[in-house]
């Protein structure tokens, strides 16, 4: 049964790596966010920051533990600004999303008790929405084996 489930973790190693730190990349995402709200910032600055910062994460523990990068010097810049122009692709459907769920529907069809709430399903929505897209863009583009 261990000899089993071993080879399942070692023929499924990468996607579910890829779950595990996208889930706690998700997570630093939605405490970011809901951390950004109660100091007040209004949501594109707050997604904005919370991307940048999850941007920053994401590349480290997916170049590290889930793709297994070893690219250096001039690959690894390359690598780096592929994932990082990617992520900006998947920031703006992010901020899109957050902004028209928030900032637009929210107002209008939302009472002001139940917005925080509302916040977080929107938030909820859209993480993910960029985690499949952000898997996507890792396997196909950034980290594609040659």
């Amino acid at each position: 049964m261990i000899e089993k489930i071993k080879e399942l973790i070692r023929r499924y190693y990468e996607p579910l790596s890829y779950l595990f730190f996208g889930g706690l990349a998700t997570l630093l995402n939605i405490v970011l966010g809901i951390l950004f709200r109660w100091v007040g910032l209004g949501t594109l600055l707050n997604t904005l920051l919370d991307n940048f910062l999850c941007i920053l994460f994401a590349y480290f523990t997916n170049r590290q533990w889930v793709f297994r990068s070893r690219t250096k010097g001039g690959a690894a810049v390359k690598e780096f600004c592929s994932f990082v122009g990617c992520r900006l692709g998947t920031l703006v459907l992010d901020v899109a999303v957050m902004w028209l769920g928030v900032d637009v529907l929210g107002a209008y069809l939302i009472a002001p008790a139940h917005q925080d709430l509302w916040f977080l399903g929107v938030k909820l929505f859209t993480q993910v929405l960029i985690v499949v897209c952000n898997y996507i863009f890792s396997k196909l583009i950034i980290f594609k084996k040659k």
